[in-house]
């Protein structure tokens, strides 16, 4: 498993995660079209905060589930939880060091359509495991 650093634009903020990235979701809710965020998914075992967290800011907008972090300093938002799954973490790839973004598989997720996308992807998650 490989481990990936990652920062916001001035540094204060710093994470790592590992897990293999070859692939990303390029959500086109109002808040990730306008942050052109690509993301990837793991958990609390797999992702650290490593320095800045008193620096974060936390926006949360709609339904409240979502928490979308952001460094106060330089605005950049380098991690979420996402409303889809709050207990885990989505990692902001365009703030990853040595991540190709050219050569990731980009998975659309319709957030302008929530629900139906979410029940989509759970549905063809549910199908995949069984």
């Amino acid at each position: 498993m490989q481990k990936h650093k990652g920062s916001c634009h001035c540094g204060r903020v710093t994470f790592e995660f590992d897990g293999d990235v070859s692939a990303a979701i390029e959500c086109n809710c109002s808040i990730c079209r306008m942050k052109g965020a690509l993301w990837h998914g793991t958990d609390d075992a797999h992702f650290r905060i490593l320095s800045g967290e008193a620096d974060l800011g936390l926006y949360q907008f709609g339904t409240m589930t979502a928490k979308h972090y952001f460094c106060r300093s330089c605005g950049v938002s380098p991690f979420s939880h996402p409303r889809i799954a709050p207990a885990r973490w989505v990692v902001n790839l365009r703030c990853v060091e040595d991540i190709d973004l050219s050569s990731l598989k980009i998975h659309p997720f319709d957030g302008q359509n929530w629900e139906a996308a979410a029940q989509q992807l759970m549905q063809a998650r549910a199908a995949g495991a069984a």
